[in-house]
């Protein structure tokens, strides 16, 4: 099953890290995630730009409208997310567990499972 982790934080406190502080956090981040590199089960990683930099296209009465920002009223935003191949939950949830016992701050992971959609291929 794939899932994907997405990754919660404060913009504020991220995107104002040093460079020092920004390569500490990547270099035990990419220590929780390289054996499940090694191992093939990691997909693609992101981290998003701040939501300053987010276009919304919402459906409009008419044509659908294009916007600045995503507009959420949340003080923690999606910064970005990891696509992991897992049997169980569980593996996910340990995964998850791991990156956040490296990841200074104020963060949380959602786990949702999900399904790759191509057309003309069977969903997988």
């Amino acid at each position: 099953m794939l899932y994907a982790i997405l990754c919660y934080a404060h913009e504020e406190t991220v995107f104002a890290w040093t460079q020092e502080e920004e390569a500490a956090v990547m270099e035990k981040l990419y220590a929780v995630q390289e054996p499940l590199a090694r191992s093939g089960k990691l997909g693609p990683v992101g981290r998003l730009m701040p939501t300053t930099a987010a276009t919304t296209v919402r459906k409009g009465k008419d044509e659908p409208l294009v916007i600045d920002g995503p507009f959420a009223e949340t003080k923690e935003a999606l910064l970005g997310f990891y696509v992991v191949d897992f049997e169980t939950l569980d593996e996910a949830v340990a995964f998850s567990k791991q990156l956040s016992s490296v990841n200074p701050g104020s963060t949380s992971y959602e786990i949702r499972p999900f399904y790759v959609f191509r057309p003309g291929d069977a969903a997988s």
